[in-house]
């Protein structure tokens, strides 16, 4: 550990792992059992409590508080964990908190954005280049595909999914789970292929034209949706079979068991 690069009013335990060049702000601590990568930025007030781990070239800006016990009534004390990958920001006030059951995780990859007040609960997995806004929430064990948008004040329900390039719209909330690629509002509204984010993503308009087609004949009309996931497979079976971005909506489609996100007729 470098001196110089941890503010002296911080409290910092000995029991930490803390790479070399590491910053570390005034009146922030962090305790015992955490690991905190290289080139990483702690900025003052943040507590980064144990079983944290944090990869490297993570931010952690004013008053967040990384790796809290579970907000959780089943949690009796257990050791458990919060894994954060490379090259996060976590806005100011931002909590996440690390798994109920003893050895369980909480889960943030790299390249993410929580902004301030953001929430991940027990056990929820963000996935890569997730972005959280001001004040959006994910109950427990819920599960962020790569690159969903949660827009300001944003809930997403315990043991919800939300797919890769998902986007839920500012204050909306999931409690069914939002398939890939699609745009979601007010509770579990289906309102459209999320274009904008597939394009940023780097999908050529062949692939967003088929994503559009899909969704059409998956959610359009209100039709039954096992049914409607069959019709669309046989159809494009004829044709060299669906893109890779329709059969991972259908694979999503396959494997839900807490209903899905329905546009509203």
């Amino acid at each position: 550990m470098t001196e110089s690069l941890i503010d002296p009013r911080a409290i910092v335990s000995p029991r930490a792992e803390i790479a070399p060049d590491v910053c570390v702000g005034p009146f922030s601590i962090i305790e015992a059992g955490t690991v905190v990568g290289a080139g990483t930025r702690i900025d003052s007030h943040v507590r980064i409590r144990t079983g944290t781990r944090l990869g490297r070239e993570n931010v952690v800006h004013p008053g967040a508080v990384l790796g809290g016990e579970p907000q959780d009534r089943a949690y009796d004390g257990s050791p458990s964990r919060l894994e954060i990958g490379d090259r996060n920001v976590f806005r100011e006030g931002v909590t996440a908190n690390r798994g109920t059951a003893a050895g369980s995780e909480t889960r943030i990859g790299s390249d993410c954005f929580l902004m301030a007040n953001a929430h991940v609960g027990h056990n929820a997995v963000v996935g890569n280049g997730a972005i959280l806004a001001n004040g959006a929430l994910l109950g427990g064990h819920a599960r962020v595909g790569d690159q969903v948008f949660l827009s300001g004040n944003a809930v997403v329900h315990q043991h919800i999914r939300a797919g890769r390039l998902g986007m839920v719209q500012g204050t909306g909330a999931l409690s069914a789970d939002l398939p890939p690629f699609c745009i979601s509002s007010g509770v579990n509204i289906l309102r459209g292929v999320n274009v904008v984010g597939l394009r940023r993503a780097g999908l050529d308009s062949a692939g967003i034209k088929a994503v559009r087609y899909a969704f059409r004949k998956l959610f359009l009309g209100k039709p039954n949706l096992g049914r409607a996931r069959e019709r669309l497979r046989e159809e494009l079976a004829e044709t060299g079979g669906p893109s890779p971005e329709v059969e991972e909506m259908l694979d999503f489609l396959d494997s839900g068991t807490r209903g899905f996100c329905a546009v509203d007729a």
